[in-house]
């Protein structure tokens, strides 16, 4: 017996994007807020305390007033996954997509900071298009992830193909030098998402994915976590500090996804995310 298909007009994707991409620039998540509260706790630098509690303010403000986190609103990138028993009508959904951003940028004021090409640089003013990413799962319902990055942290994010006799360390030793580098351009306190394996795309794309991660929740695997374990320690002890003005606060967590990879590589992608780790999502 062949199951029916479940139709979704695209129009409800449209409204999900145009408000997550409002809501997600205005309310900063728990994780985080818990995260940055703690770390004021905990920090011993005094100018370094004092800009976590202006961070800390600064989210109260935005979600109070309705206003962006962050004047950088970021370009917008989706991770939707899709029933395969779900059958899209009434348009393209990719260009319903981008009618949610065209619209959640322009009703809710938020910078449009897109252009059209890299080369040329013209703004294509109304933040369009998304960078969205697609994965077919089982069900007939779509779940709708808008993850608005800014580009200070985007970029100081870096790639490096190891050798699998680099191992451990040589993992280790690339996340922490890159967080090094940057030092305080992604605006610290950041979050580190770290993509292993695959080819050189598909560690991107799972570096960028770990950072929807709450802040806390630890990958599966006690290996891949006791190396997040470490790797905060080693990039807390770099004194970087809050806004790169020194002390123990330079980043909030360290996610790691992994995938399998060929016998003769490690690739490795380090994919920063400054305090304002922006992303919703909803299920249609």
């Amino acid at each position: 017996m062949v199951k029916k298909l479940r139709k979704i007009h695209v129009s409800q994707v449209t409204q999900a994007v145009k408000e997550m991409c409002i809501s997600s620039n205005i309310y900063l998540g728990d994780d985080v807020i818990s995260s940055l509260k703690k770390g004021e706790e905990e920090e011993v630098s005094p100018i370094g305390k004092e800009i976590l509690d202006i961070l800390i303010r600064n989210a109260t403000i935005a979600r109070e007033n309705k206003m962006p986190i962050c004047q950088d609103t970021g370009m917008v990138v989706v991770f939707l996954e899709v029933g395969q028993e779900v059958h899209f009508v009434g348009g393209n959904i990719e260009d319903a997509i981008n009618e949610g951003v065209r619209q959640g940028y322009e009703e809710g004021y938020l910078r449009k900071s897109v252009v059209k090409d890299p080369i040329t640089r013209e703004n294509t003013k109304d933040n369009t298009p998304a960078v969205i990413h697609y994965n077919i799962v089982p069900g007939d319902k779509v779940k709708i992830t808008v993850a608005p990055k800014g580009f200070g942290s985007e970029n100081m994010s870096r790639i490096k193909m190891l050798k699998p006799s680099d191992g451990i360390k040589g993992i280790e030793d690339f996340v922490v030098e890159t967080v090094s580098v940057a030092g305080g351009n992604p605006c610290p306190p950041i979050i580190v998402g770290v993509g292993i394996g695959g080819t050189i795309e598909k560690a991107a794309y799972i570096a960028k994915k770990s950072l929807l991660r709450p802040i806390g929740q630890h990958s599966r695997y006690d290996h891949i976590k006791d190396m997040e374990i470490r790797l905060l320690e080693k990039i807390n002890n770099l004194g970087i500090g809050p806004q790169g003005l020194g002390g123990k606060t330079t980043a909030l967590g360290v996610n790691i996804e992994i995938y399998p990879t060929h016998i003769a590589s490690l690739p490795v992608v380090v994919n920063i995310n400054c305090h304002a780790s922006r992303h919703e999502e909803k299920i249609i």
